[in-house]
């Protein structure tokens, strides 16, 4: 006969709660293991960084800022200055001299210099040369004197004649000449009325008289 198993000492009913402790315990050893190794790899990183990091602050050279430079300072130049010249003449001064009322002194005169008369013809003047009695008088003298060329008169000729001249010192009219003429015997008569004219009051210079020259148009107009 065969011996009957108890039943509190038959396994096979607890296989299963064995099997599901072991899977357990399996699964825990697995999870330690890889949060372990998790850990490890993270730490090996950090590490990793830091070395980078420090080794790059180590490679970054210092900046060196120069010196300023110093300042350039100029000594004075000493210069040498030469003893005065000594007096080889001595000068003989006699102090004792008696004035009295029968010593006589010598007058020192005095040359006043007479300013240099130039003939030096001026074109502008502080002061300018101007006809007796103004430039109408003058101009009513033309009018009245001046003879309308008859050359002039047939072709029809019509214009104002520049002449040029000299006043003097004392007035009088010289050098007289055309600068711009129209030609058919008018610059002829215009010098004419200018050499007959009155005499001028002469320009002056520095309030002196002075020879000017002077230019002066004369007008043809037929009637």
């Amino acid at each position: 006969m065969e011996a009957k198993k108890s039943e509190k000492a038959d396994l096979t009913k607890k296989s299963g709660l064995f099997f599901s402790i072991g899977l357990m315990f399996t699964l825990l050893v697995t999870e330690r293991l890889f949060d372990h190794r998790t850990y490890d790899e993270q730490v090996d990183l950090l590490a990793g960084k830091s070395t980078n990091a420090f080794e790059e602050m180590i490679e970054v050279p210092p900046t060196e800022q120069p010196p300023p430079p110093e300042p350039v300072i100029q000594q004075p130049q000493i210069v040498e200055v030469p003893d005065e010249e000594e007096i080889k003449e001595d000068l003989n001064i006699n102090l004792d001299v008696e004035v009295t009322e029968d010593t006589k002194v010598e007058a020192v005169q005095v040359v006043e210099e007479k300013p240099e008369e130039t003939d030096e013809i001026f074109t502008v003047v502080e002061e300018t040369a101007t006809p007796k009695g103004g430039m109408a008088a003058f101009y009513k003298y033309v009018g009245e004197k001046i003879k309308y060329p008859a050359q002039a008169r047939r072709m029809g000729v019509e214009g104002k004649v520049f002449v040029q001249f000299v006043i003097g010192k004392d007035g009088s009219i010289s050098d007289v000449k055309v600068l711009k003429g129209i030609g058919a015997g008018c610059d002829e008569e215009a010098i004419r009325i200018v050499q007959s004219s009155p005499a001028w009051n002469p320009g002056k210079q520095r309030g002196k008289p002075v020879k000017q020259r002077y230019t002066l148009p004369i007008q043809f107009k037929l009637g």
